[in-house]
C-alpha cells in the first residue's frame, strides 16, 4: 500500500505547475526571452525587487544529507527523498507555500554549509531536516549568521516550539508556575537542547534543570562533556535517571523507548506532565503511564493517543508568516510567538468538523487536549500572523505587516483556493468511515461513485437496487464490487426488514393517520428503506436520488427522519470553492415555497452549517435592495429576517437585504454602508430571497467555471439524509459521500444544533 502511494498514478508527490498563461506565442515572449529581460534589469537595479517579480517570496527548500532521518537512522541522500518530498508536501497543503526537496550528499559541515549558501538566492527560506548532531548545531548557527533569509533546523525547533506550547497549558491545567517547576529532559540531542533553551526562555529557571543522556545524569562532576551539554549540567550530587525523576514536576523524554518505569512516574511530585517523545515507541507505554496514577497529562509523538507533539502544528505556519513579511531571520521573539498562539487556538470551541476528525464528541480544554490536532484549519490564521507579528516587533521583518486583519482575510483566501477545506474534509472522512446508502445502485455515475469511495477509503457503501442488475452494469462497466454491500428492498429475503422499518414508521405517525399496510407498502422504495435503514440505525447516512419514484425525496427525508427540533425546515447548501474563497450557498433546492418563517429558517440553517466545516460565518441576505431601500413584500421579508436575527442572535456575523455585488465587495460595501454589522469582515456565506435566486447564482457559478461544488448539502434533518441528481457527475457524488461519512461522525456524537 505505501510503495503504491508513492509509486503510482506518478512517481513521487510534489509536481510543478505553471502559474501564468503559456499558450500562446505571445505568453512565452512574455515568460522567456524577450519579455523576462524587464524584471531582470528591475531586480538587478533593486535587488528586494526579486520578490515582486519571482517566486521567491513563496518558496521554501526542504535541505538534508539524510544523517539523522527520524526512525531510520543515517540512510543517505537518495534514500531519504521521499521523507523530504513529504515534508514538502505539508508545506503547500496546509501553508500554501511551494516547497523544493534538496538532498545533499555530503557530509562535511563546512562543505555542506557552502553548498546551501550557493543556493540560497533561489529561495525565500530554508528548511534544515534531519542532520544530525553535534553537525547540525554548526550548520544553522552559520547559515542564519550569513544568510538574510529565515532558516530553521526544524528537528531541533519544531518540537520545542509544540512541545513548549503543550507545556504553557500543561502547566495551566495542573495549576503550576512554569518558574517554579523541576524539569527532568532524558536525551541530549538537537531536539532535546532545543527543547530545554525555548523552555528557559519561557520561564523555567536553569537552575531547575536535569538533563541526561545516554551515560545518566549530564553534572558538573563529569569530564565527557561536549559545549552543548556542558550548559545544562547540574551540581546536584544525583547520576541516575531515577534519581533524578524524584520530585521533578516535568519530564521530557527525547530518547529511547522504555527507560521510564512505573515507579519513575510514581516518584514525581503532585500533578505531574510527562511528555514522552521517542519515536516511533515513548519512554514508557501510554498504558502503563496512564494506570500509574490519575493526575498525570501525558503526550507523546503518536497520532493514537491524546495530546501528540506534532511538528506539522508550526513549521508550515511559522515560514508563511515568515516569509509573508519578509522576515530575515527566524528568531526566538518569532518562535515564542508561535508557542503562544498555538498554546491559545487550544482554549477555543472546537468546530465540529475537528471532532469529527477525531471520533471526538467535544474536544475542549483539557488534560487530554492541550494542543490543537493537525487538521485544524484555524492554525493558519493564528500561527502566521503572530509569526509576522513577533518579526516586525524584533526588527526583523523587511515587509511588516500593518493590517493584520487584512492579512488574515487574505490567508482565508490562500487556504480556500488551495482546496484546503475539501482536503480536509477527505483526510476527516477517510479517519472513521461510515456506512453509507447509495439509493439509486443501479445507475452508472452511482456505482461508479460507490466504487471510488470504497477504494479511497472515504465510506462503506451500500447499493440499493436490483441486485442482478447492479452486477451486470458492474461488470459492463468494469468495476469491482468488492467490498460494497448490495440491497435489494423488493426482494423476498428483506420482508422482515420491511416489517420491521413499516412499524416503526406507522408508529412514529399513528397520529396523523398512518396505517402499517400503507407503511409496508412504502418500503419496497428505496429511498423510504434506505432512509429507515439510517433511522434504525443499519446504515449511518444515506445518498438519496433525486429521480427515484414515489413521492420526491425530500418528503420522505421529513416523514421518515424528520426535522431537527426548534425548526420547521430544513435546507440544502453548495460550497462553493474559488479562487477569491470557499463560499456557502442556502438555500439552492429544498424550500419551494419562502415566507419569511422559513427564511428565519434558512438563515439560521445557512449559519449553522458553515459554522460546521470550521468556517467563521459572515452571512449576507441577499435581495435586490439595500437596507430597506424597497418598501415591496419581497424586500421587506429579507429586512424581517435580517431584524430578526440581529434581535435574538445579536452574537452572529450577518446582516442585509443587500444586493449581491454589496454582498461580495466589502470595500464598496463598506464606503456605501459603514453601518453595516458585517463591516470590514468578507462575506462567506450567502442567503437568498428564495430557491430561484439561490438555485440561478448557483448553477450560473458553476457553469461560467467560477468554481467547483460540493453538495447539496442538507443542514436540518435529525439524521444524515443527503440529496443530488443519479446523473450528477461522479465526483460530485464522491464529494457528498465525504460529507455523509463526515456528518454521520457528528451526529453520533452531537444530537442538537
Amino acid at each position: 500500500m505505501a510503495l503504491d502511494y508513492h509509486r503510482y498514478p506518478r512517481p513521487g508527490k510534489t509536481e510543478v505547475i505553471p502559474t501564468k498563461p503559456h499558450s500562446t506565442q505571445h505568453d512565452l515572449a512574455l515568460a522567456y526571452s524577450p519579455g523576462v529581460a524587464y524584471p531582470c534589469k528591475e531586480i538587478e537595479a533593486h535587488p528586494e525587487d526579486v520578490y515582486k517579480y519571482t517566486n521567491k517570496g513563496n518558496l521554501v527548500a526542504v535541505i538534508s544529507n539524510c544523517t539523522a532521518v527520524l526512525g531510520l537512522g543515517d540512510i543517505g541522500a537518495e534514500a531519504g527523498k521521499p521523507v523530504m518530498e513529504g515534508k514538502a508536501l505539508l508545506f503547500k497543503i496546509y501553508a500554501g507555500l511551494d516547497c523544493f526537496d534538496i538532498e545533499i550528499d555530503e557530509k562535511d559541515p563546512d562543505k555542506f554549509i557552502a553548498i546551501v549558501k550557493s543556493l540560497a538566492p533561489t529561495f525565500g527560506g530554508i528548511n534544515l531536516e534531519d542532520i544530525k548532531a553535534p553537525e547540525c548545531f554548526k550548520i544553522e548557527q552559520t547559515l542564519k549568521e550569513e544568510l538574510k533569509i529565515p532558516v530553521m533546523h526544524d528537528d531541533q525547533h519544531g518540537t520545542a516550539i509544540i512541545s513548549g506550547a503543550g507545556l504553557l497549558n500543561a502547566l495551566e491545567i495542573q495549576n503550576k508556575k512554569i518558574d517554579e517547576v523541576k524539569l527532568v529532559v532524558n536525551g541530549a540531542g538537537a531536539a532535546a537542547v532545543s527543547c530545554t533553551k525555548l523552555y528557559i526562555a519561557l520561564g523555567v529557571k536553569p537552575e531547575n534543570v536535569v538533563m541526561c543522556d545516554s551515560r545518566g545524569v549530564i553534572s558538573s562532576s563529569r569530564t565527557d562533556l561536549n559545549s552543548q551539554k556542558r550548559q545544562f549540567a547540574t551540581d546536584r550530587n544525583i547520576s541516575t535517571l531515577s534519581e533524578a525523576m524524584v520530585d521533578a514536576d516535568v519530564f521530557l523524554g527525547l530518547s529511547v523507548k522504555d527507560v521510564v518505569t512505573e515507579k519513575m512516574l510514581k516518584s514525581m511530585a503532585p500533578r505531574p506532565i510527562v511528555f514522552a517523545l521517542a519515536n516511533p515507541d515513548p519512554e514508557i507505554e501510554y498504558e502503563k503511564a496512564m494506570a500509574s496514577r490519575e493526575d498525570l497529562i501525558f503526550a507523546t509523538g503518536r497520532s493514537d493517543y491524546p495530546n501528540q507533539i506534532n511538528n506539522v502544528l508550526g513549521f508550515p505556519y511559522i515560514f508563511r508568516g515568515a516569509l509573508d513579511c519578509g522576515a530575515t531571520a527566524i528568531n526566538e521573539e518569532m518562535k515564542l510567538a508561535a508557542v503562544k498562539a498555538i498554546a491559545n487556538l487550544a482554549k477555543l470551541p472546537v468546530p465540529p468538523v475537528v471532532n469529527a476528525a477525531y471520533g471526538m464528541s467535544h474536544l475542549q480544554f483539557g488534560k487530554e487536549y492541550i494542543l490543537p490536532k493537525p487538521m485544524d484549519p484555524r492554525l493558519l490564521l493564528e500561527v502566521a500572523p503572530a509569526v509576522a507579528r513577533g518579526a516586525a516587533e524584533s526588527g526583523v521583518a523587511t515587509r511588516p505587516i500593518d493590517d493584520m486583519e487584512a492579512y488574515k482575510h487574505e490567508l482565508e483566501r490562500l487556504m480556500n483556493a488551495d482546496k484546503k477545506l475539501i482536503r480536509s474534509m477527505v483526510d476527516t472522512a477517510k479517519r472513521q468511515p461510515k456506512r453509507v446508502i447509495f439509493s439509486e445502485g443501479n445507475t452508472d455515475n452511482m456505482l461508479r461513485a460507490a466504487v471510488d469511495a470504497l477504494q479511497e477509503g472515504i465510506c462503506y457503501p451500500i447499493l440499493l437496487g436490483n441486485d442482478e442488475m447492479i452486477e451486470k452494469r458492474a461488470k459492463r462497466l468494469g468495476l469491482e464490487l468488492d467490498g460494497i454491500t448490495i440491497i435489494n428492498p423488493r426482494h423476498d429475503n428483506e420482508a422482515e426488514r420491511r416489517e420491521k422499518f413499516a412499524t416503526r414508521l406507522a408508529t412514529k405517525h399513528r397520529r396523523n393517520g398512518a396505517t402499517l399496510p400503507e407503511a409496508l407498502e412504502k418500503m419496497f422504495d428505496r429511498n423510504y428503506f434506505g432512509m429507515m435503514m439510517v433511522e434504525c440505525g443499519e446504515a449511518d447516512a444515506m445518498i438519496a436520488g433525486t429521480y427515484s419514484a414515489s413521492p420526491v425525496a425530500q418528503e420522505i427525508a421529513k416523514e421518515t427522519i424528520g426535522i431537527r427540533p426548534d425548526y420547521d425546515h430544513f435546507i440544502d447548501m453548495h460550497i462553493v470553492t474559488t479562487k477569491r474563497g470557499t463560499y456557502f450557498l442556502a438555500d439552492t433546492g429544498v424550500n419551494r415555497t419562502t415566507d419569511e418563517d422559513t427564511l428565519f429558517d434558512v438563515a439560521r440553517l445557512a449559519r449553522y452549517g458553515a459554522g460546521y466545516f470550521a468556517v467563521d460565518p459572515v452571512v449576507a441576505m441577499i435581495s435586490y435592495s439595500d437596507f430597506g431601500s424597497s418598501p415591496e413584500p419581497e424586500s421587506r421579508k429579507v429586512h424581517n429576517v435580517v431584524e430578526k436575527m440581529h434581535k435574538l442572535y445579536p452574537e452572529v456575523d450577518i446582516d442585509g437585504e443587500m444586493q449581491i455585488d454589496y454582498a461580495l465587495n466589502t470595500a464598496h460595501r463598506d464606503k456605501m454602508f459603514p453601518f453595516s454589522k458585517i463591516a470590514g469582515k468578507d462575506v462567506n456565506t450567502l442567503v437568498f430571497p428564495n430557491l430561484s435566486a439561490a438555485s440561478t447564482a448557483f448553477k450560473m457559478m458553476l457553469e461560467m467555471g467560477v468554481g467547483e461544488a460540493i453538495g447539496p448539502i442538507q443542514v436540518g434533518l435529525n439524521k444524515p439524509i443527503h440529496f443530488i441528481k443519479v446523473d450528477s457527475p461522479v465526483r460530485d457524488i464522491v464529494n457528498l459521500a465525504t460529507v455523509c461519512s463526515i456528518d454521520a461522525a457528528v451526529s453520533q456524537k452531537v444530537n442538537t444544533i
